[in-house]
């Protein structure tokens, strides 16, 4: 079994350790710290951390003017209500002045298990994809999320990170290097493409290994960066196999799937199957019981691949 580990987690060790390199590392939270793990920093550094209640429109506006005087701030909450709630705080007071603010959001998708629908976003990359200046990044395990943080801080700009609540695979060693804009091929193969982002991407991997066992190649494509996407990783696979399943723990509108179908229509054009939350709100339950429900497991990964070819 792999080491498990919840990108959450990983976020709250990779600020201390920023923290400690760069004074200008600011951190906010709205009254989840606990949750968001960003208490692993306040614990730290107490002085540059700021619980500012359950107002996630002041986050981000205090953020944006953090970033004014020149500080890096990272604001946390849960996913549904740093996206939802602060919505057009984030459209007019960070991306319209291109202020660097990172937003670092926690607790999305189905994964966020018992808190059911209000506290699920399924929406999220959709939101935050479609604001001009927004780099967007969903990792896929501790590694890679540790990764995306050192990254977000060195990129002057609004950069978006979706983070999970469960414990999920390691799938990356240590000497792993993300860049934001760039996609992995973590496994080669002929016939199908998979593109996974977040905590599908594990599945992929093994719906990969099932899919061999009935001597079909898939590719397994890990796409961390949304936003700016990988354009080149994508018209490689639409050229080269027979189609493309995606994969994400998000609606099926404006995510993931919406991103690879623009390029690849614009510039490759090849069948896409996407796989996500198919325009609905989840439900309360265990978060990986979830996952099978709404069809996110490796069955249907399987399933979609051989359908598709």
């Amino acid at each position: 079994m792999a080491n498990m580990i919840a990108t959450r987690d990983a976020y709250g060790e990779a600020l201390k350790e920023l923290g400690g390199n760069n004074e200008n590392i600011v951190v906010l939270d709205a009254d989840l710290s606990g949750s968001t793990k960003t208490s692993v920093f306040a614990k730290a550094y107490p002085e540059r951390f700021f619980n500012v209640g359950i107002a996630e429109q002041n986050l981000v506006g205090t953020a944006a003017g953090l970033a004014t005087a020149g500080k890096i701030p990272f604001a946390s909450s849960f996913a549904m209500f740093a996206t939802g709630r602060a919505f057009e705080i984030i459209r007019n007071s960070v991306c319209y002045p291109k202020l660097n603010v990172k937003i670092a959001a926690t607790h999305a998708g189905l994964t966020v298990g018992e808190d059911g629908a209000t506290h699920q976003a399924l929406e999220d990359i959709s939101l935050m994809r479609s604001l001009p200046n927004m780099v967007v990044l969903s990792p896929a395990d501790a590694i890679e999320t540790k990764q995306c943080i050192f990254k977000a801080a060195e990129h002057n700009g609004p950069v978006y990170i979706r983070l999970g609540r469960a414990k999920v695979p390691v799938i990356f060693d240590e000497d792993y290097k993300f860049e934001i804009g760039k996609a992995v091929e973590l496994k080669e193969g002929k016939d199908i493409t998979l593109i996974a982002t977040g905590v599908m991407v594990a599945k992929a991997l093994s719906a990969s290994e099932k899919l061999a066992e009935e001597g079909i190649s898939a590719r397994v494509i890990n796409m961390a960066s949304i936003k700016p996407i990988d354009e080149d990783i994508i018209i490689k696979a639409a050229k080269e196999t027979k189609g493309i399943v995606t994969v994400e723990e998000h609606s099926i509108i404006g995510g993931l799937g919406s991103a690879v179908a623009e390029v690849v229509s614009e510039k490759q054009p090849t069948r896409v199957i996407r796989i996500g939350t198919m325009d609905t709100f989840g439900e309360s339950g265990d978060g990986f019981e979830l996952l099978d429900k709404y069809g996110l497991n490796i069955d249907n990964i399987v399933n979609k691949a051989k359908e598709l070819l």
